[in-house]
């Protein structure tokens, strides 16, 4: 479980630093002009990486005791 803590924090924090990267991956391919997410996008997205992030060190916590 503390494995899975570890990567639900690494994928929150980029989430957080950068959600362009998972834009680029995942959404970019479905704009028409491919050029940015959105401030919405990158608000939802942030705030999605901040919940992650919180599964994560919950599930660490949770593991360890």
């Amino acid at each position: 479980m503390v494995l899975q803590g570890i990567f639900l924090i690494i994928a929150g924090v980029t989430m957080i630093v950068k959600p362009s990267i998972l834009w680029l991956i995942a959404e970019s391919w479905k704009s028409n002009d491919s050029t940015e997410p959105s401030d919405f996008y990158n608000w939802s997205t942030r705030f999605g990486g901040i919940l992650v992030t919180i599964a994560g060190i919950g599930g660490i916590i949770a593991s360890l005791l």
